[in-house]
């Protein structure tokens, strides 16, 4: 059966669709060995855009873009960050994380100059056109950049046609929000 993607900003989401996105995430992540989706995960996905895959009218994949600003080497790069992403768990496996993850790749290079997401899946985005950060990182603090070793590795880039030069060695960093902050 094909899936039908479609996009709403947060705005535009029904409550039915939120609830449907919500109970969707917290089933995808129940068993994650990386940690359960949280509230500030959720929040995190809010504010973008949401990119919706839908089986005969079910929501069963989902992905959001939000607008970051990340700092390479102390210059800030808009940044289309990737967050949310997860298949139903009955239909992981079937190609619709592959076909949402296009359609986002596709915003992502329209409208940013650089994309990012955290995983510890690198092997499924490298395959769609991502790339490991290879450089340290760390997050802008009131207290000053703060490193975050723990991260590295699980950063990935995407390039634009509106990417700067990149080395994708160089110190990265994030601005601080809560919950995970990249």
């Amino acid at each position: 059966m094909p899936l039908t993607l479609r996009r709403s900003t947060t705005a535009q989401l029904t409550a039915a669709e939120i609830e449907q996105a919500r109970a969707l995430l917290w089933a995808a992540f129940a068993d994650d060995a990386d940690g359960q989706f949280s509230e500030d995960d959720w929040q995190h996905a809010l504010g973008g855009m949401h990119f919706l895959g839908e089986l005969d009218g079910a929501l069963v994949a989902h992905a959001a873009v939000v607008d970051r600003t990340l700092f390479v080497a102390g210059q800030p790069i808009r940044t289309g960050y990737v967050e949310a992403v997860a298949v139903a768990p009955k239909q992981q496996g079937l190609g619709y994380g592959t076909a949402l993850m296009r359609a986002v790749n596709e915003h992502v290079d329209e409208r940013y100059e650089l994309g990012a997401l955290g995983t510890g899946s690198q092997h499924f985005y490298e395959r769609l056109g991502w790339q490991i950060w290879r450089g340290p990182s760390s997050v802008r603090t009131t207290a000053g950049v703060v490193s975050t070793p723990d991260e590295d590795g699980y950063i990935m880039v995407r390039l634009t046609t509106r990417s700067p030069a990149l080395d994708l060695t160089s110190p990265i960093t994030c601005e601080w929000r809560r919950g995970d902050v990249w």
